[in-house]
């Protein structure tokens, strides 16, 4: 494991490189780099305010919906350049963002949505392929087709945005907190889609607050704190390491000795982590 360790060797589809992003005269990241290789599945951890939806939002092209912008580095998929393309340029190059909250169309049915995510398929037959694909991945969309998506579930409507998302057929799909609010076995059955949809060969970024299904699910993870990585290195690795179980596993060392009775207790090392 290393700090700022550019990532995985191999067939980069998303490259990013010194990547600083400001809202105003706040920065939010600040010399980011990472790769993301085709047809993995590589994630994104940190607390909140760590800048992991601005990083997504600085890829899918939607940061200047947010009032921000990218102030230095490169962002490319392929040999297309990403940085400060357009978001229907990005999601053109074949990259789509499932952003957190779902925000999905509450007031649309399910089909309208699955319609709206396939706005920029080529032709009808492309569309109904895609259609197909997202009804197989999540059946009960089809049960629920003529419904308000604003009455599903919270998991249904995390299906819907999703698919509405594939409905685009991405190569790369940026998924933001995907089980965030999800009862554990919904949030299951949210990760399995993940796979699977790895497994047809879409590659994925992760951001996710749950530690534990983010590393099972990835190759490769990076944490960032305060705007900057500073940890990365193999998934299985991380789940490995005392500081990332400590921090984001909820597991303790258990060498550590109990405090004395009354005494204060020891505040955590914040310092930046080391290789």
């Amino acid at each position: 494991m290393n700090v700022h360790d550019p990532g995985p060797p191999g067939d980069s589809g998303l490259t990013v490189r010194d990547l600083a992003v400001s809202y105003g005269p706040v920065t939010a990241l600040r010399g980011i780099s990472l790769e993301v290789p085709r047809g993995s599945v590589v994630t994104v951890l940190g607390g909140n305010g760590a800048g992991k939806s601005t990083l997504l939002r600085a890829i899918s092209g939607t940061l200047r919906f947010h009032r921000g912008g990218i102030t230095a580095g490169e962002i490319g998929f392929g040999r297309a350049r990403l940085s400060g393309a357009a978001t229907s340029a990005v999601v053109a190059h074949g990259v789509v963002q499932v952003p957190e909250g779902r925000k999905i169309f509450a007031r649309m049915t399910v089909e309208e949505n699955l319609r709206a995510g396939a706005l920029g398929a080529r032709d009808r037959r492309s569309a109904s392929e895609s259609r197909e694909r997202v009804l197989t991945l999540f059946p009960v969309l089809a049960e629920r087709a003529r419904q308000r998506a604003g009455l599903l579930s919270g998991g249904e409507q995390q299906m819907l945005a999703i698919g509405r998302a594939l409905m685009a057929r991405p190569k790369l799909l940026l998924l933001d907190e995907p089980t965030l609010g999800l009862a554990p076995m919904m949030a299951a059955r949210i990760a399995d889609t993940v796979r699977e949809i790895n497994a047809q060969g879409t590659t994925v970024l992760l951001v996710e607050q749950n530690a534990a299904l983010a590393l099972s699910l990835a190759s490769h993870a990076y944490v960032l704190e305060v705007g900057e990585v500073v940890l990365s290195g193999p998934a299985a690795e991380l789940a490995e390491s005392d500081e990332v179980r400590r921090r984001y596993l909820g597991i303790g060392d258990d060498r550590d000795e109990a405090p004395l009775a009354g005494a204060a207790p020891a505040r955590p090392a914040l310092s930046r982590w080391s290789a």
